[in-house]
């Protein structure tokens, strides 16, 4: 694996992965005391944006690093555009658990991070080393390569790459393999395939890919850098949109239609956000789902090898919300009336043992992010799921169960606050 992190020891990555996030501005036992849910859902709505804030932050920054390989396509630009997309997850990954109970944030996600994704649809892949969804008539489609695709009998017009093109072309012909915005697809056009299956080792894309004229490498050098400047400009324009939804002062946007309804319902919405994150999604989806079929195609973050970070800030985002803390990418912390508090006034027992779950989820995060950022013999998440690896089959199934152990106790806390049938989404999974 190329590490694009500073080479640490495994104990010390751990401790820095597990305090990075968790500080916390002092809040006292008073403040604790007078929570409220109307003050705890606002709260939550400022978390939310904040994190939305940062992750669109990021985002320009990325979109500005772009530019500049665009503009001067050199190793530095590249490896620093790589850097600027690292970073851009950061923030991003936390602010998933807004997707689950808030629809608004349901129903837009997927233009910035659907995956898996055929990426044949979007530029050249190794087809003897290519796994696609089977009957996916897009998955080799190539967009770069191309002025005109036919996807299931329907010829579209790509000549003109934009953003509200690429928009339009997610899910063509009906396949959710078909993603061609987001996240992934950024990934893709920096990293590119990765085609060292089990083995260490990321996407290897070479900077001449985005090279003029006879420095070209792949082809379709130009068109290539027209994508990926289409594909970051509707990254930062979808952001701008969910920032402006959670922005304070106004009254018709989403936080002011949150904050306006009956308390119960925020606080379902964010107890449901933190079980669904835990269990279905994180714990299911993105972990159990790639261990079982030992399948590094259903890992998350798959050209870059970035996945255990992806992990681990799914995670953070969960303890953000039961905690009502937020570490800014600039290092200040939002803290403030928290789902922490209301339980501990009347259950304070099972306020410490969610605490303590939540804590203990986060280390096997940690653990995952340590090995596979390890300065000896890192192991990556596309390792650790290979068939006959003891040792990456137990660091995953150690953060599974610390996640479905944590989702039992969220269910608990629902019921302490009033909520009957929390009922968080399994995805289908038993565990």
């Amino acid at each position: 694996m190329k590490n694009l992190f500073r080479p640490a020891p495994l104990a010390l990555t751990i401790a820095t992965a597990l305090t990075a996030g968790c500080a916390n501005a002092p809040w006292s036992a008073e403040q604790s005391a007078q929570a409220t849910k109307a003050s705890v859902v606002t709260h939550y709505a400022d978390l939310a944006h904040a994190t939305y804030e940062d992750a669109l932050i990021t985002a320009r920054a990325l979109d500005e690093a772009t530019d500049r390989l665009i503009a001067n396509p050199t190793e530095a630009n590249l490896k620093a555009a790589k850097e600027a997309w690292l970073a851009s997850r950061v923030p991003y990954q936390q602010s998933e658990v807004f997707r689950f109970g808030n629809a608004i944030v349901d129903d837009w996600e997927g233009q910035l991070n659907a995956w898996p994704l055929d990426e044949g649809l979007i530029d050249y892949v190794k087809a003897d080393d290519y796994q696609h969804e089977l009957g996916n008539a897009g998955a080799t489609a190539n967009i770069v390569a191309s002025n005109s695709i036919n996807v299931g009998g329907e010829t579209l017009d790509v000549a003109t790459l934009t953003p509200e093109l690429l928009a339009d072309l997610n899910e063509v012909g009906g396949s959710e393999a078909n993603v061609a915005t987001g996240y992934h697809a950024v990934e893709f056009l920096l990293w590119g395939q990765d085609l060292h299956g089990f083995e260490g080792g990321a996407g290897e894309r070479p900077v001449t890919d985005y090279a003029k004229g006879n420095d070209c490498t792949n082809g379709n050098c130009e068109r290539r850098a027209q994508y990926l400047d289409a594909v970051t400009d509707l990254l930062v324009d979808d952001l701008e949109w969910m920032v402006a939804q959670w922005a304070p002062g106004t009254s018709d946007n989403y936080r002011s239609q949150l904050t306006s309804a009956n308390a119960d319902e925020g606080i379902q919405k964010m107890l449901f956000g933190m079980g669904s994150l835990s269990l279905g999604e994180l714990a299911g989806e993105r972990m159990k789902v790639a261990l079982e079929a030992n399948s590094y195609e259903d890992e998350h973050d798959c050209f870059s090898d970035n996945t255990h970070n992806s992990h681990y800030y799914n995670g953070q985002g969960i303890q953000n919300v039961y905690t009502g803390t937020y570490r800014r990418v600039d290092g200040s912390v939002v803290s403030g009336p928290s789902l922490s508090d209301l339980v501990e006034q009347t259950n304070p027992e099972l306020d410490a043992r969610l605490n303590r779950q939540l804590d203990a989820s986060m280390e096997a995060l940690a653990l995952m992010k340590a090995r596979a950022e390890s300065s000896q013999n890192p192991m990556a998440f596309d390792t650790m799921i290979a068939p006959g690896n003891a040792e990456g089959t137990r660091i995953i199934n150690g953060a599974i169960m610390a996640l479905v152990e944590q989702t039992g106790s969220i269910e608990q806390a629902a019921r302490q606050l009033g909520i009957q049938a929390l009922s968080p989404d399994d995805a289908g999974h038993s565990f």
